[in-house]
C-alpha cells in the first residue's frame, strides 16, 4: 500500500510515525499521575523520559502501572500500535482482520510477549476472540453429519484450531487434512476435520472489541493510516481496525475523528485545515471547538475542562487544544504530559500530528536525543521504513 503517497511527503510520515513512539516513551515516567501540581514537582519543566517509578505518585492522586518498565520503553498502547504493524508489515500494508486478531491475541494473552498493564479493552478483547471461537466450535459441531465418537470430536478441533487460527478460506483444506491423517486415515474422518475446520472460519467475527469508548480505539491509528494515506477506504477500514478492539459506535466516531487528521497531516494540509475537516468526523464538534478557543496553550487548563482520563470525549478536546496552540514537538509533548491523566494515550494522536508537521530536529521537530532514546529504536525506524517505502522484502 502507500501507493497513493508521493515520494516527497513519504520523509514526513516516516517522521510521524516515528513521533508516536517518542512521545508514548517520553511520557510513561508519569503516565496516569492525575495531579498536574505533582507532575510539575517531579519533573519541572522537562518532565519527559522520566525512569517509572512509584514514588512520584505518592505525593499526588494517580495510578502507577509500570512497574518494571525503564526508560525509553514504551506503554501497552505502543505495544498494541507494533501488533498491528506487524500485521501490516506482514500483508504489504493491507489491513488483515484475521491476521491482526490472531497476531493480537498471540502477543496478549497467556505464552504471549507483552509484559505490562492490561487495559480493559485488551482484557474483553482477549475474552472476546475465544468466546467467539468457542462458539464457532459449537456449530461447526452441532451441523457436522460424520458419525463421529466423542473422541474423535475433541481430537478434530484440537488439530484443526492452529490452522483457524492462522489460515481462512481455500488456505485450510490441505494442511487441515495432513494434520488429521497422522492420526486417522480415513477419508470420512478427514472430511469432517475439514468441515469442521471451514465451519469453524466461517463463523469467526471481525467484530471481536469491548464495548468500551477510550484510546485503545485511536492509539494504534498512525500506521493504518500511513498505509491508506489518501485512500477513499480509510474511514471503513478504521472502523474495521478499531471494532477488533473497540466495539463501539462513539469510540469510532472519534477514531475516524483522528484517522482523518492524521491523513490530511500525512498529506501535507496545515495544522489548522486538518483539525477543521477532521471536527466533521466527531461525534461532539462542540467540544473540540472550545478546546480551540483562547490565545494560548494551556493544557493544565484544558484537562481540567474536559478531563484527564482515557475517555475519548476528554481525551480528544485535550488533544486537539494542544495541536491547536502548540508550536513545536516538544513544546506539545511536554504540554501533554503536564496536563497529566492518559498522556501515553494522547501522545500517539499528539506526536505524529506535531512530527508530521516538523519533522525530525531543527527547533521544531523531534529532537534527535528523544528519539536515540526509544528501546528498540533500531528495530522500530526499520519497520516504519519499510511500511512507508513499501520495500516489503526486507520487512520480518
Amino acid at each position: 500500500m502507500t501507493d497513493a503517497l508521493p515520494n516527497d511527503r513519504k520523509p514526513d510520515v516516516i517522521a510521524a510515525l516515528a513521533g508516536g513512539w517518542v512521545a508514548d516513551a517520553a511520557s510513561l515516567g508519569l503516565h496516569w499521575l492525575y495531579d498536574s501540581a505533582r507532575i510539575l514537582e517531579v519533573g519541572g519543566e522537562s518532565p519527559e523520559f522520566l525512569p517509572p517509578d512509584d514514588d512520584y505518585f505518592k505525593g499526588g492522586f494517580g495510578y502507577f502501572a509500570h512497574e518494571g518498565k525503564q526508560v525509553g520503553d514504551v506503554s501497552h498502547y505502543g505495544a498494541a500500535t507494533g501488533v498491528l504493524t506487524d500485521s501490516l508489515l506482514a500483508n504489504e500494508g493491507r489491513l488483515d482482520i484475521r491476521d491482526y486478531q490472531r497476531r493480537f491475541r498471540a502477543y496478549f494473552g497467556p505464552g504471549g510477549q507483552w509484559q505490562g498493564y492490561i487495559d480493559n479493552p485488551t482484557r474483553v478483547t482477549l475474552n472476546n476472540l475465544n468466546t467467539i471461537e468457542q462458539e464457532a466450535i459449537k456449530q461447526a459441531q452441532s451441523t457436522v453429519r460424520a458419525e463421529l465418537t466423542d473422541q474423535q470430536r475433541r481430537i478434530l478441533v484440537q488439530k484443526v484450531l492452529p490452522y483457524t487460527r492462522r489460515l481462512s478460506g481455500e488456505q485450510l483444506a490441505d494442511p487441515v487434512r495432513r494434520a488429521i491423517d497422522l492420526t486417522y486415515h480415513e477419508s470420512e474422518v478427514q472430511e469432517a476435520g475439514v468441515y469442521l475446520a471451514e465451519t469453524i472460519d466461517q463463523h469467526l467475527l471481525p467484530e471481536s472489541g469491548a464495548n468500551d469508548m477510550q484510546l485503545p480505539a485511536v492509539s494504534k491509528l498512525p500506521p493504518l493510516v500511513a498505509s491508506y494515506c489518501g485512500s477513499d477506504r480509510l474511514m471503513e477500514l478504521t472502523e474495521a481496525a478499531v471494532r477488533v478492539t473497540n466495539h463501539n459506535d462513539e469510540a469510532v466516531a472519534w477514531a475516524k475523528c483522528a484517522a482523518r487528521l492524521l491523513d490530511l497531516l500525512f498529506r501535507g494540509e496545515s495544522m489548522s485545515a486538518a483539525l477543521e475537516t477532521a471536527k466533521a468526523e466527531a461525534p461532539d464538534q462542540a467540544s473540540l471547538a472550545r478546546a480551540q478557543s483562547g490565545s494560548s496553550l494551556d493544557a493544565i487548563q484544558a484537562g481540567d475542562t474536559f478531563g484527564r482520563t482515557c475517555y475519548l470525549h476528554e481525551a480528544m478536546p485535550v488533544i486537539f487544544h494542544i495541536l491547536t496552540r502548540a508550536r513545536s514537538y516538544t513544546e506539545a509533548i511536554r504540554a501533554n504530559i503536564h496536563c497529566g491523566g492518559d498522556s501515553c494515550g494522547r501522545a500517539w494522536i499528539i506526536g505524529p500530528a506535531m512530527a508530521a508537521l516538523h519533522g525530525v530536529g531543527g527547533e521544531r521537530g523531534i529532537p534527535l536525543s528523544w528519539l536515540a532514546r526509544v528501546t528498540h529504536a533500531p528495530a522500530i525506524l526499520r519497520d516504519i521504513e519499510t511500511m512507508v517505502n513499501g520495500s516489503w522484502s526486507v520487512s520480518r
